[in-house]
């Protein structure tokens, strides 16, 4: 039975992004599986909760999610299971041990939340195990079924598609995608996150490392459409023109020196006049697009002028090591760690409360100009819940207030948005991302130009086969699935992400160089077409042990190995 729909039609469109690097095999901490732990724990599990909770109440979330193909295989993978069941019992123990060093130590204050986190992590597990199977993604595609998701895909490996040399190499990224995706949600998906809200329109473009001569590419949109999928997202400032705010620059301080010198070369677009809280269709695919909304976005991005900044909830910079495990409040965003105060939940939850009532209030009073209207809030996923503990419930009391009748704006999927209020204008949209200065600068600078030096190598080494698939039926199947798992691993925006926000650059380096070592060695053995020694076995058994991250591989004639 189809929710009712109100006469204005003036829809909330909240959209999370979920993504990790392939990290399984790769270390534990503090790079590496618990990265993906701490997601589960901290964000999916809880959002699944949410979802059962309106499900339950008979409440649609409206909510959209995506799932990067190398998450959803992680995620699927009994590695996985099993790590984070031992995961959870480390931060079950982690609140009792806590528990008796602050009763030995007469820190009195802190002994309720050492109880709270035993719960709560208690809570998490029986989540995991006993309601959602200790599958997470079957979970998501259960709701989905239901009805109360939309779940949308992603490139293979979260590349940066704009950047890649070659329009063959973002076909394979987007046909991986949509491989996986098929597979464990069992359609066909109608979205696609472009990584990073990275877009590059159709023109006669040249790499911007090595000797390449210019060539007539597709536009990103194009390639999407050629692959059937129905609808993207791109940051505001590309329909709106001017200078974009960024979603990164305050979690990352190295972000800002980046950005700095970027902008003493950059000029702001020529403002143009279109609406935000409408649907276009791109030119020339006439593929739908929505633009990130700024005024919602900033609510939960922001540390200091949104949501999260508040005093009372939890702080995610200081820990009580050896687990973990967080006891103290924000208590004011730019106080030293040493001040912060001991949490309290209850307080916290009533700041959820106001904050959601305020939000809708702010949706409703957008739109209240519009007879029709979209406002889409894209958001990393891990915002709410990783970044922002709270934001899970922020986000159910928000899709409770929405679906009341004195709220003029309702919660909804980006595919039933469309439906209700399609799009009719035809934009040309220019290059660029959601990055500082709205353009590749955070991917592609004098740190990491090394790595798409690498990443343009394979994908010339590659380019012949990618056109011909046929020459690929004379090698060895096995050595043509590693290859490509090594070339989507090594094409991840998560290598140059990590060395320009200074967060992980060892890690990120080592990962990249790795990927293409053994790429190009692979590639090596396909050259050679013949016999491997013994060493060469054991060396592509250790990259199907450590890099397994595709089941199954496309290739672009739609054989799929």
């Amino acid at each position: 039975m189809r929710d009712p729909i109100e006469k204005g039609k003036k829809f909330f469109c909240l959209v999370l992004h979920s993504h990790i690097p392939y990290v399984l095999n790769h270390g534990t901490w503090p790079h590496g599986t618990d990265w993906l732990f701490e997601a589960a724990a901290e964000t999916y599990l809880p959002i699944l909760e949410v979802l059962s909770r309106l499900e339950k109440e008979g409440i649609k979330s409206g909510l959209t999610i995506s799932f990067t193909p190398v998450l959803v295989e992680q995620l699927k993978g009994q590695k996985f299971a099993r790590g984070f069941i031992d995961y959870l019992t480390m931060k079950l123990e982690a609140a009792v041990n806590d528990y008796l060093y602050f009763q030995k130590s007469g820190q009195k204050e802190l002994l309720p939340l050492a109880l709270y986190w035993r719960k709560w992590y208690e809570k998490i597990f029986r989540l995991f195990v006993d309601e959602f199977g200790s599958d997470l993604i079957s979970a998501f595609a259960r709701f989905q079924d239901s009805g109360q998701v939309e779940i949308i895909t992603s490139a293979a490996t979260h590349g940066y598609l704009a950047l890649l040399s070659r329009d063959e190499s973002v076909a394979h990224q987007i046909q991986q995608g949509k491989l996986v995706y098929k597979k464990y949600f069992g359609r066909k998906p109608a979205g696609f996150w472009l990584p990073e809200c990275a877009y590059r329109p159709g023109y006669s473009w040249k790499r911007p490392l090595g000797q390449a001569e210019p060539y007539l590419r597709q536009g990103v949109d194009e390639i999407l459409g050629r692959n059937g999928l129905r609808y993207f997202f791109v940051d505001a400032h590309l329909l709106k023109g001017g200078e974009a705010l960024g979603v990164y620059l305050e979690k990352f301080p190295a972000l800002r020196y980046l950005w700095e010198r970027y902008r003493e070369k950059s000029k702001a677009l020529p403002a143009r006049p279109q609406d935000p809280y409408q649907p276009y269709l791109a030119h020339p695919s006439h593929l739908n697009f929505l633009a990130r909304d700024e005024v919602s976005g900033k609510q939960v991005w922001s540390r200091f002028q949104g949501y999260p900044g508040d005093s009372h909830y939890l702080e995610f910079h200081k820990k009580h090591f050896p687990g973990g495990m967080r006891y103290w409040r924000l208590t004011a965003p730019e106080a030293d760690l040493a001040e912060k105060l001991p949490y309290d939940y209850s307080q916290a939850i009533e700041r959820t409360e106001a904050h959601a009532g305020h939000f809708v209030w702010l949706l409703n009073e957008t739109l209240k100009n519009h007879q029709t209207g979209l406002i889409p809030s894209l958001y990393d996923t891990e915002l709410l819940g990783h970044w922002w503990f709270e934001g899970p419930e922020w986000f159910y009391r928000v899709v409770k207030k929405l679906s009341q009748p004195d709220s003029e704006v309702k919660p909804a999927t980006v595919s039933r948005g469309l439906e209700e209020v399609p799009a009719s204008l035809i934009v040309s949209l220019p290059e660029g991302s959601w990055g500082e200065g709205g353009y590749h600068w955070i991917w592609f600078n004098e740190d990491t130009t090394w790595i798409w030096s690498k990443i343009y190598e394979l994908e010339d080494k590659c380019r012949s086969w990618l056109n011909n698939p046929e020459e690929l039926r004379r090698f060895n199947p096995r050595l043509v699935k590693l290859l490509f798992q090594e070339k989507f691993l090594l094409e991840s925006s998560d290598w140059p992400f990590l060395i320009s926000t200074m967060t992980a650059r060892d890690y990120a380096e080592a990962r990249a160089s790795l990927h293409f070592e053994r790429a190009r060695k692979i590639i090596g053995f396909l050259e050679r077409n013949g016999e491997l020694s013994p060493e060469e076995e054991f060396f592509l058994d250790k990259i199907e042990e450590e890099d397994s991250i595709f089941r199954e591989i496309i290739l672009p004639d739609g054989n799929i190995l």
